[in-house]
């Protein structure tokens, strides 16, 4: 699309966003009873990491993050989550196993990738790295790293990876057609609303046919929106994207040379990473996810910007959310 039907959030506009979802974050965290200094760290280190990847999908930043950078090749972007991990972990644990293991994930991908630059997406360095940065998340390895609060630590290991992530793919791999960027075009709300009607025409029918959903509607749920959107949103919807879509999707369809088959696998990958949510193995989730991520996936090909699939992927768990169990 041409630069003229394409709108981008502004610098203003972006830290208001961000300072409204770190506002929300520390509200629910008083009200949770968390206070005092460890809390304060641990808010910090989660406001940077925020910061990072958020204002990485201004373009005016992400542009002069890469010029700032360009001298040292990019080498120097995993220092903010490596700072961040550390911060955290001598801190608040004073364990210097963990301190290793936070550094460690921080760097390892961005050094695996420093022998990757200018290569078409889909070289072998792309896959281990999003494994390195995949699999601690998955099987919950990071809380180990981020064990406080209990109830945040899950954010703070998705923050650290997509933190990581953006560092090691966007800053020193330099990875072509992620679609890393905030911006409207125009078209975007017909496809949007289109691929959203039509994956809940097919996922709700299939979904109480299998009994994996129950209409259950919540009022409660329904008060606890605003802060479940926001949860949603910037803690599975756009990172989950920036993973399968913008990553996994982008180098299957150079390794495969075919953007369909690309698709197709990082889709069927979506939905086995959903197996292992109780009942296990859960096949009724793998298929729904497996579907859904076609969905996501086709508005990634068509639009090049994950914007579109994280917008339906919200909309999407938002909606379970409320309305099913």
């Amino acid at each position: 699309m041409a630069e003229s039907q394409s709108r981008e959030i502004s610098l203003p506009a972006a830290l208001l966003i961000w300072a409204g979802v770190v506002l929300l974050a520390t509200s629910y965290g008083l009200y949770l009873g968390l206070h005092g200094p460890r809390f304060t760290v641990a808010l910090g280190v989660a406001a940077g990491l925020f910061a990072f990847e958020f204002f990485l999908a201004v373009r005016c930043v992400r542009e002069a993050v890469q010029g700032f950078l360009m001298g040292s090749g990019g080498n120097l972007a995993p220092l903010l989550p490596l700072l961040a991990a550390l911060i955290y972990t001598v801190i608040l644990t004073g364990d210097w196993r963990l301190a290793l293991a936070g550094a460690a994930y921080a760097i390892l991908p961005a050094l695996l990738l420093a022998g990757a630059k200018g290569k078409p997406p889909g070289a072998w360095e792309d896959y281990a790295s999003v494994a390195l940065i995949w699999a601690p998340v998955e099987f919950h390895w990071m809380h180990r790293v981020f064990p406080y609060p209990p109830v945040l630590s899950h954010s703070l290991s998705i923050l650290m990876a997509l933190g990581t992530g953006t560092a090691a793919f966007l800053l020193v791999r330099r990875l072509d057609g992620v679609g890393y960027s905030l911006d409207w075009r125009r078209g975007f709300t017909a496809i949007i609303v289109l691929h959203f009607l039509i994956f809940a025409a097919i996922a709700i029918p299939l979904g109480l046919k299998m009994h994996f959903l129950f209409w259950a509607p919540s009022l409660k749920r329904l008060r606890a929106l605003p802060l479940s959107a926001v949860g949603i949103l910037y803690f599975t919807a756009w990172p989950e994207e920036f993973l399968f879509r913008g990553l996994l999707q982008n180098c299957f369809s150079g390794t495969l040379k075919n953007s369909w088959l690309g698709l197709i696998a990082a889709s069927a990958i979506f939905g086995l990473s959903h197996i292992l949510h109780t009942p296990y193995p859960n096949w009724k989730y793998v298929l729904l996810a497996t579907i859904a991520g076609l969905f996501y996936g086709h508005l990634w090909m068509r639009t090049r910007s994950l914007l579109p699939g994280a917008l339906v992927h919200g909309l999407v768990d938002i909606s379970w959310h409320l309305l099913f169990r």
